[in-house]
């Protein structure tokens, strides 16, 4: 079993926080107070902190601008194609749509991005072989 990961970030509106990550995420809500919601996302704690929004900036990979910073999760190919489908359904705008990289090759992956109603990017990715994740 991996160990969880705790991570904490900014948000602008907690009631937006609370229509994405529990409603189109789909995460439970954990603890909370005026000023920050804990989640659990598939076994991880992410806070979301009542905070002014960041700058944001970019990299291109594969021909789009990636955003930087970024987070998300590694699913199985079946969980990803679902969660798109619930973004999708949700009426998520998608920075980056759901595509194939790497096919055929080490790596290859599924890779999507969105972003909360507070501008934090998420990137969710799905390999038919997770011991592909570090290959070369």
């Amino acid at each position: 079993m991996r160990p969880a990961f705790h991570l904490a970030i900014p948000v602008d509106d907690l009631d937006a926080a609370r229509a994405f990550y529990g409603g189109a995420l789909g995460c439970p809500q954990g603890r909370e107070s005026d000023t920050w919601v804990d989640w659990d996302l598939r076994g991880h704690q992410l806070v979301t902190h009542l905070a002014p929004r960041q700058g944001e900036a970019s990299n291109p990979v594969d021909g789009h601008g990636v955003p930087v910073p970024h987070f998300g999760l590694v699913l199985d190919v079946p969980a990803f194609h679902e969660l798109a489908d619930r973004l999708r359904t949700g009426g998520a705008e998608f920075v980056i749509e759901p595509y194939l990289r790497f096919a055929g090759q080490p790596g290859e992956q599924w890779t999507m991005f969105v972003r909360d109603p507070s501008g934090n990017a998420l990137e969710f990715k799905a390999f038919a072989d997770e011991s592909q994740l570090f290959a070369r």
